[in-house]
């Protein structure tokens, strides 16, 4: 008799325990996703960041700045040996705020920047076109011509007649 009691105490226990579940359980150990479910808002209409207002002594100072900067590490990679890729984007570089420099000038200014450029943009196609660097000293003596021309000719002082 008390092993019955024992055998249907056990059994509706187990019958209580099946009812009402272990759902806690399962809840704290099944996988949760990562991913969120809100959608990320894109932005439509990008806007314009102003600069500060500058003047066009200021921007041509900044531009001859930025294309000396790179005219020298042009030059440095020249004498390293660096890469062709460091090569040709230093050259790019110093090229691209050259014609920013000339696009600030009026057209006599601009004639007399284009024989530059055009020195520059010759250069580059020799450096390109030089995947091994074995015309880099004749490269870098090119490259000192055409940044003493420019030191000369187009510094502030003496082209700031001739800017827009």
């Amino acid at each position: 008799m008390l092993i019955k009691k024992m055998l249907m105490l056990i059994f509706f226990g187990m019958l209580m325990l099946e009812l009402v579940g272990c759902e806690a359980f399962v809840r704290k150990f099944t996988r949760k996703s990562k991913k969120s479910d809100t959608p990320i808002e894109m932005v439509l209409v990008p806007e314009e960041y102003k600069g500060p207002n500058m003047s066009k002594e200021e921007i041509y100072r900044q531009y001859y700045t930025y294309w000396s900067t790179w005219h020298d590490e042009l030059l440095n990679s020249l004498v390293q040996s660096a890469s062709l890729k460091k090569r040709i984007d230093c050259a790019e570089q110093a090229l691209k705020n050259l014609v920013y420099l000339r696009n600030m000038l009026t057209a006599d200014g601009q004639k007399s920047f284009d024989a530059q450029i055009a020195r520059l943009n010759d250069l580059l196609g020799e450096i390109k076109n030089d995947p091994y660097g074995s015309n880099n000293n004749r490269s870098f003596r090119e490259a000192e011509k055409i940044k003493s021309n420019i030191h000369k000719g187009f510094i502030y002082p003496k082209i700031k007649n001739y800017l827009l």
